[in-house]
């Protein structure tokens, strides 16, 4: 029988590589010991957001890494069009929630870690989950959740009087995507590196057909989805919103697509082929997603004992012909509304808040309604739950300069709906307001910017 200790450390051979010697490329914070991998063991905390192609891979690479502590959030089921690269998942858990699924594979096979599963919306997380993370790493398919994600990481951040990031409130962020053979892996450090606002430009625009080319022309077996999709769903249903979640609602747009596609003679229209034009469905390969997952699992690595420098910023991976990667820095937006050091709104100290929370609406960089309020990790007002809302309904009619003690300025997070491009997204912004008050009497009757 083999010895224990000879197993572990056979077991965290290659780990120790990195972690027990110095090199010319550590970071300034390295010290080399066995107590770095005890410490990586114990304290690091990881959030894997998406379970997923790229969520599978990532956790299993974590686990096998030395991370102890890991904790996946995932709103989704496993369906069988998954399972042909998804690999924790077997056609027995077809139904089941990816997040609990995959939690329970990883510690099958991985003695040690301990894996937590959320089977839940990410935004249905408050900020103070999401903070007790050391490191948040992304292996989603959805520009609206990395925003989302991005939004909650950076509101953590704060700046010193002299708008330098205050180094202990920044909140690491691992960022991975694949589409096809193509991928990247990306590394965010709010306040130092770009986030995901500062390069979203990075992102092409989704796809849209004319309308009339879907009722009239239709030339592909997307043009008949959308048609499906976009037109007969509501002449059928009366206004009835469509839920690309319910299994029933897809079966019927796949059901109508072939229709449409009969009635024109155009081929390849399938029930996954439906799932993805509707939901927007990026295409997955599997050695795609390991290999970007390898990347985003060493920089995660990285981050958390500064066995190397990391990487600086963004790796592009290709592999339709041929190899090819590259990485490039880009630049932070100094003035981007969610990582930069806040949006300054200047107020009357008299300005209640249920005003702000109106202000809020109408202030150009914000455009944000339904907004939920909190300060110093206190709930001034809250939209949701019902609960919430009630407890918190009585300061609506109070000063927000008597619900902030008194001070001349502070810092004040909000969440709530934001209009972009004509399409509303939940985001989380930071605020820096300011009582302007000269010689004990305010200044200012309503909200400015600048």
């Amino acid at each position: 029988m083999a010895d224990p200790v000879s197993q572990a450390s056979s077991r965290w051979r290659d780990l120790d590589k990195l972690l027990l010697r110095p090199g010319n490329l550590v970071g300034p914070n390295f010290d080399p010991g066995t107590e770095l991998r005890d410490d990586l063991q114990e304290y690091a905390k990881v959030l894997v957001v998406g379970a997923g192609g790229l969520g599978c891979e990532l956790l299993k690479d974590l686990a096998l890494m030395g991370f102890r502590n890991l904790e996946v959030i995932d709103m989704d089921r496993i369906e069988v069009s998954n399972l042909n690269r998804q690999f924790l998942f077997r056609l027995q858990d077809v139904g089941k929630p990816k997040a609990e699924v995959a939690a329970h594979r990883v510690m099958e096979r991985v003695s040690g870690v301990d894996i937590v599963p959320h089977f839940c919306r990410i935004q249905d997380k408050d900020l103070e989950f999401y903070n007790k993370f050391n490191i948040i790493a992304l292996g989603l398919d959805s520009i609206e959740a990395r925003s989302y994600i991005n939004d909650v990481a950076c509101s953590f951040l704060e700046y010193d009087a002299e708008d330098n990031p205050c180094e202990e409130t920044i909140k690491p962020m691992v960022d991975g995507g694949t589409e096809g053979f193509k991928g990247h892996a990306r590394v965010i450090m709010p306040g130092v590196t770009p986030c995901f606002e500062c390069t979203i430009w990075l992102f092409p625009p989704q796809v849209k057909f004319p309308l009339c080319t879907l009722a009239e022309t239709p030339r592909t077996a997307a043009h008949c989805i959308e048609y499906a999709h976009l037109i007969k769903w509501d002449e059928v249903h009366g206004g009835k919103p469509f839920d690309a979640d319910d299994p029933e609602h897809m079966q019927w747009v796949y059901s109508e697509a072939v229709k449409r596609a009969e009635l024109f003679g155009i081929p390849g229209v399938t029930y996954s082929l439906t799932q993805g034009v509707v939901k927007n469905i990026i295409p997955a390969i599997a050695s795609t997603n390991a290999i970007i997952s390898a990347a985003c699992a060493l920089e995660t690595l990285k981050i958390a004992t500064s066995c190397s420098k990391t990487l600086s910023n963004y790796l592009s991976y290709n592999g339709l012909e041929g190899l090819h990667t590259k990485v490039t820095e880009f630049v932070r937006d100094k003035d981007c509304p969610v990582c930069g050091p806040g949006v300054l709104l200047e107020l009357d100290t008299t300005t209640t808040l249920q005003k702000f929370i109106e202000l809020l609406e109408e202030y150009p960089k914000l455009h944000m309604s339904k907004a939920s309020v909190t300060y110093r990790g206190e709930n001034l007002y809250m939209q949701a739950p019902p609960v919430l809302e009630e407890m918190t309904r009585s300061n609506l009619t109070v000063p927000l300069f008597d619900l902030m003690g008194k001070i001349p300025k502070g810092i004040v997070h909000i969440s709530g709906t934001a209009t972009k491009n004509d399409k509303k997204t939940s985001c989380t912004r930071k605020l820096r307001v300011l009582f302007k008050v000269i010689d004990g009497d305010t200044d200012m009757d309503t909200a400015t910017g600048s």
